[in-house]
């Protein structure tokens, strides 16, 4: 017996809109389609931040993941057969966020109205 099994990849993009500014860049985000387009490209909210990124937790257990292992697992090798200095530690990692207005910009707008001006701009027509 001959069997033909084939994935089709399919990836699909959404522009959505965030006004309370929830999302940062990578975060894994539950979205919902607005009644009404807010422009030509936005069609969709952002509801919640499911999940942050870099701070998995899986949803049936609770505990934190790290690549496909969980960190308690990690933790727990790392003590039977030694620690290399090159592990990352969890424990001394900063906060979320602590790059913002560093290296992270993606608070900030990402484009300019030009058709907006100021009232006392000499150049604004």
């Amino acid at each position: 017996m001959l069997y033909y099994v084939t994935y089709f990849r399919k990836d699909e993009f959404y522009y959505c809109h965030d006004p309370e500014k929830l999302c940062k860049t990578g975060d894994i985000v539950l979205i919902k389609a607005l009644p009404q387009k807010l422009t030509k490209l936005i069609t969709h909210e952002v509801k919640e931040v499911v999940h942050p990124f870099g701070d998995i937790t899986d949803p049936v257990t609770g505990k934190k993941v790290a690549k496909e292992r969980y960190r308690d697992d990690v933790e727990r090798e790392a003590a039977l057969y030694g620690k290399l200095k090159s592990t990352f530690d969890y424990t001394k990692a900063p906060p979320r966020g602590w790059q913002d207005g560093k290296k992270d910009f993606t608070s900030k707008p990402t484009y300019t109205k030009f058709h907006v001006f100021d009232e006392n701009d000499p150049y604004a027509i």
